[in-house]
């Protein structure tokens, strides 16, 4: 056959072969999209610690389904076997999943460990905390824990110990309740890229000191464990000089403060009169009972004569800074002759340490959830392993971006419809202010410690501003009643804020409540001071 028939029949074969590695090359490694369930494929731990119940759900407000956290305050562990363990050593290796964080995430992990081959005769239900994995990766909150972890673990070669290596400088969780994709992409040039969303938030060199903790490669030498300080090492730099001696004038009992000698009264200070008097313009209400209701004080105001004189009542001589105030007498520092340094072992060489061109990743044998949370509706989905970063990227654009963009425009509706309680709060201030100008209108005087009464609880309990309005308008009808018909006065005027129901403790936060629990009873008929709002 010639050469040119020997290229006729290969054309084909390499046609067909092209195809199929590129084929090949969009199919991701590994995928799950819950779309099935996950009975039968994923197993759940039958350690008895483990008590959450997994769920097959849909995403709230989308037809997509996922794996779901459905108990609060349980631990959770789900494995699944792959059919074939996935090597990190060569090329591009991209990890990527969602979370949706249903009901926030205050303290609990939702985090992937994907798990190195085990002994022969592992069975996925004995998988727990202690199951040995290659990468965790993903996000974790809980007290000033804030981060979306990945920690490698890597066998030492010297000592055959795995080390858990921490992404020194890890992304924070995004706090809100939306759908989120994390990705880690693991590079064959020993770099590593974490991206949330698509969007990078963090790179480092798996071999860099600088970006992990404790570094891959230990350093070369460590400090000698069995090197002591010697007894007579001082590593005082300054020292009380021993020569020093207090001065015989050195007050230490002396006070930081004296009474100002040349302190004089001012001019026109009124010794005889008080800074508070009578209210001249209040009067004993008509239907107040001295039996009932105790005598009658007038409430007090600020006296008048004092806000043009310099002051009132007894005048008292200032405190001035001592001059002769030393205070404890301490002996001057000096440089330490015998000052050494701060001692440090010496070191030795680190027994450790090896020389590694690239991590000596074990292989993925498994993908499995072990978390522990106070909160339930997370929910997982779209668990992806790829060697090629656009079939990761095809996959979050298809599954992750069409429900993000769903999701965020109805967050948006939502603080819109926030704003707009916010304006209602703020009519509301405006009420309450009317009501106060209301208070001080002179023929409501003898009602005016009520009415404030009544304000000031509607303040407390922004939920009952109606009754607030209500309760005012039955005190103005009663006053003009009686003004217009006299005589007798009319059954008291009801106090309806006392007799409404105190909201719950849920109502009284969504209100902005303190929601106290111990509120005093509401008695109108005792004197009080009055505040400086009520003159």
């Amino acid at each position: 056959m010639t050469t040119g028939g020997r290229a006729v029949l290969l054309l084909p074969l390499l046609v067909v072969s092209a195809l199929f590695a590129q084929i090949r090359a969009s199919d991701p490694l590994f995928h799950e999209s819950f779309d099935e369930g996950f009975e039968g494929s994923w197993v759940v731990s039958g350690k008895e610690e483990y008590s959450g119940v997994w769920k097959h759900e849909k995403s709230d407000g989308h037809e997509d389904y996922g794996l779901l956290v459905s108990e609060p305050a349980r631990k959770y562990a789900i494995v699944k076997e792959l059919d074939s363990p996935v090597t990190l050593k060569d090329g591009t290796v991209v990890l990527q999943f969602e979370v949706r964080l249903q009901n926030g995430l205050e303290c609990g992990g939702a985090y992937l460990k994907y798990i190195r081959p085990q002994e022969a005769g592992w069975d996925a239900k004995e998988f727990d905390n202690d199951t040995p994995y290659t990468i965790m990766f993903g996000p974790d909150k809980c007290g000033s824990t804030n981060k979306v972890h990945f920690i490698l673990k890597h066998k030492n070669p010297k000592t055959g110990k795995y080390v858990e290596h921490h992404l020194k400088s890890p992304p924070s969780v995004p706090y809100d309740k939306l759908s989120h994709v994390y990705t880690a992409i693991l590079k064959p040039d020993n770099e590593v890229r974490i991206l949330v969303d698509g969007e990078e938030k963090s790179k480092a060199n798996f071999l860099s000191a600088d970006d992990f903790e404790p570094a891959l490669i230990p350093s070369k030498t460590i400090p000698d464990p069995d090197d002591k300080k010697p007894e007579d090492w001082d590593e005082r730099a300054k020292i009380p000089d021993p020569a020093a001696v207090k001065p015989d004038d050195w007050d230490e009992d002396a006070p930081t403060e004296i009474l100002d000698e040349e302190a004089t009264k001012p001019e026109g200070w009124l010794d005889d009169e008080p800074e508070e008097v009578d209210d001249p313009e209040a009067a004993k209400p008509e239907d107040w009972d001295d039996e009932e209701d105790g005598e009658w004080e007038a409430p007090k105001i600020d006296n008048p004569k004092c806000e043009e004189a310099p002051g009132c009542g007894e005048w008292k001589r200032p405190m001035k800074q001592n001059p002769a105030y030393k205070g404890k007498w301490h002996a001057p520092m000096i440089d330490n002759p015998n000052y050494k340094g701060i001692w440090k072992p010496q070191e030795i060489p680190n027994p450790e340490y090896f020389e590694l061109d690239k991590p000596d990743f074990d292989p993925i044998a498994a993908i499995g959830i072990e978390i522990w949370t106070m909160q339930d509706g997370i929910l997982f989905d779209n668990i992806l392993i790829a060697d090629d970063e656009k079939v990761a990227t095809a996959i979050l654009e298809k599954t992750w971006k069409p429900k993000f963009d769903v999701e965020k425009e109805k967050q948006k509706a939502e603080e819109a419809a926030a704003a707009d309680s916010e304006d209602l709060s703020e009519f509301q201030k405006k009420i309450f202010s009317v009501l106060y100008k209301i208070a001080d209108i002179p023929f409501l005087e003898p009602y005016k410690i009520k009415i404030i009464d009544i304000i000031e609880k509607g303040e407390k309990q922004p939920n009952i501003t109606i009754s607030i309005l209500a309760s005012v308008a039955v005190i103005l009808v009663t006053v003009l009643f009686r003004t217009i018909f006299g005589g007798k006065k009319p059954v008291a005027p009801v106090k309806p804020v006392a007799e409404v129901k105190k909201p719950s403790a849920t109502e009284a936060d969504a209100a902005g409540s303190s929601g106290d629990k111990e509120e005093k009873e509401d008695d109108t008929t005792v004197p009080r001071r009055r505040s400086r709002r009520e003159t």
